[in-house]
């Protein structure tokens, strides 16, 4: 009899083309899935150190948000109902006024509550102690490309968040060999441009190179609003997509986050280059308007979706995915009768293998194939709200949340269990979150 980590016992698959398999068990072991087959047969095939009942739920890849800030838990319901500029008016002040500390228990409590939404993986665009974010990721079993914010230029920058643009790119450098390939391989680091405002060509330049050199990926904000295009237009005279590929930014291991304000050129260029791109659907539609998603997939660059911080909501993908529907059938579909602008299989690609893609690991992770990743979660779907369904794809993206998420393995190993976390502590990490949140508010403002 083979041995194998975790059987998953008489649960449905979503299959990689999006379709859902029959009743089935999956073994896993050595960080990967290692067979799937008809339960009574896996039963007499594989011994296992540990069982998951997998009936009356649905096995899928875990989520990937492909853009988030950790740094910003804290934040949480003070961004709302705000005039602009947020991002100025409190981000900034939020963001310098955190210590190490505040960090590490911020990144914590995003870690669970991503893990309790079904993200097994994320891609964080930077604060300032990103070391302390990578311990707390290490603590809680998730994976994650982690970057450093890099600023240089702009006036409402202040305190810690501003470096010249050697600084920025040295402290990257001494956190990649710090923590690259952390936590059984599940950290990655990363550059990051926070936005062509507030990075110098030197500071775009450097991350380029030093990515290069490095082997690995950068984060950027792009196109997020119509003050950055108007920016680059007017010291560049080129469109952010457009200057970033004079600079040599754009490639493969690019990830944009937003892309609101893409043209129909900038898509075309982003294309060429293989960039990843990554929208946020509720905060674009909240302050920056409709992104040409039918276009951009249209041009075949590989799409994903991300939270963009809990500072105005929640880190549930399930979520991102119903806003981007309607957003895009609203936009899009109306106007033209075209009922099928955004479908349901098409947003949950974006929610699994476009994150996936968008974190430089779209080949073991993604989808529930053998082979790859045990990246996975189940989904109570013997619920009322989802079942019985004549289209369950469709349902689980029209109706369901985080909260049917049940169980959850990451890199192979069991880290959520009929909704209780097994790698932190939950309760206390809320406790701490009180504490550090009145303490930061106090300095902030």
């Amino acid at each position: 009899m083979e041995k194998c980590d975790i059987l998953i016992k008489n649960c449905q698959i979503l299959k990689p083309d999006m379709s859902v398999s029959e009743v089935c068990s999956v073994a896993i072991g050595q960080t990967v899935i290692q067979k799937i087959g008809p339960g009574e047969a896996m039963d007499r095939e594989f011994a296992s150190a540990e069982v998951l009942d997998g009936t009356g739920k649905l096995l899928m890849p875990g989520f990937v948000d492909g853009h988030t800030h950790t740094c910003q838990q804290l934040l949480r319901g003070r961004v709302s109902d705000e005039y602009p500029m947020v991002w100025t008016r409190f981000l900034v002040p939020f963001e310098s006024n955190l210590r190490p500390e505040d960090s590490y228990v911020s990144a914590r409590l995003a870690c669970v509550e991503m893990i309790k939404n079904g993200t097994t993986s994320f891609a964080d665009s930077g604060g300032v102690h990103m070391e302390r974010v990578a311990d707390a990721v290490i603590e809680s079993g998730m994976r994650a490309a982690i970057a450093k914010s890099t600023m240089d230029m702009g006036n409402a920058i202040t305190g810690a968040m501003k470096e010249t643009a050697a600084e920025a790119i040295e402290r990257t450098k001494e956190l990649y060999r710090a923590y690259q390939g952390a936590g059984d391989g599940r950290i990655d680091i990363w550059f990051a441009i926070r936005q062509v405002m507030t990075c110098s060509k030197d500071l775009i330049r450097m991350v380029g190179e030093s990515a290069q050199e490095f082997h690995t990926g950068i984060h950027a904000h792009l196109c997020e609003h119509k003050d950055e295009v108007s920016f680059c237009l007017q010291n560049y005279q080129k469109r952010p997509a457009q200057f970033l590929d004079e600079m040599g930014i754009l490639g493969p291991n690019l990830l944009t986050a937003h892309n609101v304000m893409l043209s129909e050129r900038d898509i075309s260029i982003m294309a060429d280059r293989g960039v990843k791109v990554i929208h946020c659907p509720r905060a674009n539609l909240a302050n920056h308007g409709f992104p040409k998603t039918p276009q951009i997939l249209e041009a075949g660059l590989s799409v994903g979706l991300g939270c963009d911080g809990a500072a105005p909501s929640n880190l549930d993908l399930f979520d991102e995915m119903k806003v981007l529907r309607y957003g895009m059938l609203a936009y899009w579909g109306l106007t033209s009768f075209n009922p099928v602008v955004m479908t349901c299989p098409t947003l949950l690609q974006m929610a699994t293998q476009g994150g996936a893609n968008a974190i430089g690991h779209g080949d073991i992770l993604g989808s529930v194939e053998v082979g790859k990743k045990a990246d996975v979660i189940l989904l109570n779907i013997d619920q009322p709200h989802i079942t019985p369904t004549q289209n369950l794809v469709n349902t689980i993206v029209d109706a369901a949340n985080g909260h049917d998420v049940t169980d959850s393995v990451i890199n192979g190993k069991i880290v959520m269990k009929n909704r209780e976390i097994l790698t932190m502590d939950e309760e206390k990490i809320r406790r701490e979150a009180q504490i550090h949140m009145e303490e930061i508010v106090k300095r902030a403002y």
